[in-house]
């Protein structure tokens, strides 16, 4: 019988290992501004749209709807989002932006952008591309769609 092989020879194992400290860091640097990785991907995927159904946003983010409605109310109660009646369905409801979370948008890019180039200098630029095109290999080769909110 072969010995299994060693936890540090799985790609898989280096993957998570990574992007568990990247999230954490991530993560770290949202809680200052009071909000959550998953808060911070339903502000970017909102800001700058025009009022969304509920519905649209939990495709595009890959969610359920009760999650979706979940991470609203939390947003709701931060001040940062709005959950009105559509003007076209008045049984139907959308969200979109306050003027708080559109503002707290740009400073949460930053944020991002400043864990990336924390985290990611130890590549150079041309292996963060090559980095990312995989990436992106893998999930189009295996159908992964949505936004990482975890």
């Amino acid at each position: 019988m072969n010995s299994p092989s060693d936890l540090t020879d799985h790609l898989g194992y280096w993957l998570r290992l990574v992007s568990n400290q990247v999230s954490q860091n991530f993560a770290t640097r949202l809680a200052a501004e009071d909000v959550t990785v998953a808060e911070w991907v339903m502000l970017r995927a909102l800001h700058g749209q025009p009022p969304m159904a509920p519905s649209r946003l939990a495709e595009m983010m890959g969610m359920t709807r009760g999650a979706i409605t979940k991470l609203a109310d939390r947003l709701i109660a931060k001040d940062m989002l709005l959950r009105q009646s559509d003007p076209a369905d008045g049984r139907a409801q959308t969200l979109h932006l306050t003027p708080r979370g559109s503002r707290l948008v740009p400073k949460l890019a930053t944020h991002a952008d400043r864990n990336d180039s924390d985290f990611f200098r130890a590549l150079s630029a041309a292996e963060q591309k090559v980095l990312r095109r995989l990436l992106q290999q893998l999930a189009t080769h295996h159908r992964i769609s949505g936004m990482a909110t975890e």
